[in-house]
């Protein structure tokens, strides 16, 4: 796996530098320059405009007491988008404006979600899974109160008075 990574982050950035220098050469340094710059400006609002929204539904699902998992993932993927439309490049430039798109990004969250909760039919709470419990987690819910039996409010112990 690291091998895999290690390979990524030095092929990634050399096949951008080709892109880069080829449509460089194709429409001119200035204009490349111009559209990196213009995605990454174009971008970074569309990331902050969508962030917003991200934000908004977490609160609403906190208000209703509901675990955020989805919007917080879909937020997560917004953070990629924005990382991939500031780095320069072409191809980081194509997979942050694909995670821009709220029905992909869902559908990556679910996915994501999925391999680590099973969600309930309503898709507010969480099923049994690793990190919850669900009906039968032994859990009974209800309300109590300690009532003191001496006059003076003093704790009692419960324990059976002995006259031994």
């Amino acid at each position: 796996m690291a091998a895999r990574l290690l390979l990524l982050f030095i092929i990634a950035p050399i096949v951008e530098l080709y892109l880069l220098v080829k449509i460089g050469g194709i429409i001119g340094v200035i204009p490349t320059i111009a559209l990196v710059l213009l995605t990454a400006l174009i971008g970074s609002q569309l990331v902050r405009r969508q962030g917003l929204g991200v934000m908004n539904r977490i609160r609403a699902a906190q208000a209703r007491g509901e675990a955020p998992a989805l919007p917080m993932l879909d937020g997560a993927a917004l953070l990629l988008a924005g990382f991939f439309l500031l780095t320069p490049g072409f191809i980081s430039d194509a997979l942050g404006f694909l995670l821009l798109i709220p029905q992909l990004r869902m559908r990556l969250a679910k996915n994501l979600l999925s391999r680590f909760v099973i969600l309930t039919p309503g898709g507010g709470g969480f099923g049994r899974g690793p990190f919850g419990g669900g009906a039968d987690d032994g859990t009974i819910e209800g309300e109590y109160q300690r009532k003191s039996g001496r006059a003076d409010g003093a704790r009692h112990d419960n324990r059976l008075d002995r006259d031994d």
